[in-house]
């Protein structure tokens, strides 16, 4: 009767065993691959390792973009209006994709705090901006002058 009664409790603890480690490296390989979102001020002030996969999101800065005529190789700065974020990106960026308009680029960031964009995406009409940019830009102060400037350009 013993021996039954520990062979059972001796399943019973190698399954919960199995199943907590199970869970466990579950958790760790999530985490690992989970794409965190950060602005441009968050990464200008070092909040982001280098060398670490994320999103960064923000404006198309005003007179940043620069493209090589040779290749696909362009960049520009990626701003909340607080900080700017220099990015550099090879491909075909959106059809439209344009300065002063807003965008989400997943890449890592380098030690010299310039973030290598493994691809870029942008807003799909003039009414449509990612909930993670609004967000940033409201933190900022930076949504309600933007709202006015374009308030009175459309007047």
């Amino acid at each position: 009767m013993k021996l039954h009664r520990k062979r059972k409790l001796a399943v019973i603890l190698f399954v919960a065993t199995g199943l907590s480690a199970t869970v466990g490296l579950t958790l760790f390989a999530l985490g690992q691959n989970m794409n965190m979102f950060y602005t441009p001020s968050q990464v200008a002030m070092g909040e982001v390792e280098v060398g670490r996969r994320f999103r960064i999101g923000g404006m198309v800065k005003e007179g940043s973009f620069v493209s090589d005529s040779d290749s696909l190789k362009v960049r520009f700065e990626t701003t909340d209006y607080a900080h700017a974020v220099p990015v550099e990106y090879e491909g075909i960026l959106p059809d439209l994709f344009r300065e002063g308009q807003g965008i989400v680029a997943e890449g890592s960031v380098d030690s010299q705090g310039v973030f290598s964009a493994s691809k870029v995406l942008a807003k799909h009409d003039e009414n449509y901006m990612s909930q993670e940019v609004k967000a940033a830009l409201d933190a900022s102060g930076a949504s309600t002058a933007n709202n006015s400037i374009q308030n009175n350009s459309e007047r």
